[in-house]
């Protein structure tokens, strides 16, 4: 049964820890590339076109920006909170050092410091094999002890023929299993219920009671 999105609105934009929203709310991250299409994931996720700005300038989403989102996971369910924060891509050469090592810095105190970030979605391009820095994020993802979901976006543009063959090529190169990999397309809509699945069990009331029980 595909998740209901009731709501979804703009939050705020942060860059230090005193900035970010306040609330139980649990919360999903997403990072990629800075030409991924994360922007257009978000929002096909909220089912709200300009939720997130889609720049056609890479490199653009400079700070935290949060987003408040109320979802029904089955047509009998109370709608629930969740929040979804964008961070800033990576892999973008035409800006300096500094800039990305202050970057680095905000999204390293988020992943270590957020004690309501249930998950971490993971956006790499369906049609070329994850760069050197979709591996990196991986694993320092996993070495933040975030629970990471990989989707692969823009599956629109390759022959449907391909698209089975390229998902496998991106779980071998990350070293995921089978099926791991969430194939989407903002374009034609497809994959967000099977996203929306993902995200539905990383931010469910018994999941974050397992978490705060560890």
């Amino acid at each position: 049964m595909p998740v209901q999105v009731v709501s979804a609105e703009f939050a705020k934009t942060a860059t230090r820890p005193d900035e970010w929203p306040r609330g139980p709310a649990p919360e999903i991250a997403f990072v990629g590339r800075s030409n991924v299409g994360k922007s257009s994931m978000l929002n096909a996720l909220a089912r709200r076109k300009g939720l997130a700005r889609v720049s056609a300038t890479p490199g653009r989403t400079r700070a935290l920006q949060f987003f408040d989102v109320a979802v029904r996971p089955t047509p009998a369910a109370r709608p629930r909170q969740v929040r979804f924060c964008d961070l800033p891509g990576y892999g973008y050469a035409k800006v300096s050092k500094d800039e990305r090592d202050r970057w680095a810095a905000m999204i390293e105190d988020y992943l270590r410091g957020r004690d309501v970030l249930r998950a971490v979605v993971l956006i790499v391009d369906a049609r070329h094999p994850p760069a050197e820095s979709d591996a990196d994020a991986l694993a320092f993802l996993r070495g933040s002890g975030r629970a990471v979901i990989v989707a692969a976006t823009k599956t629109d543009k390759l022959p449907r023929t391909r698209i089975g063959a390229s998902l496998r090529e991106v779980e071998a190169a990350l070293g995921l299993g089978r099926g791991e990999v969430v194939p989407f397309s903002a374009v034609e809509g497809t994959g967000s219920d099977a996203l929306w699945a993902r995200l539905a069990a990383a931010t469910a009331p018994e999941a974050s009671a397992a978490d705060g029980a560890t």
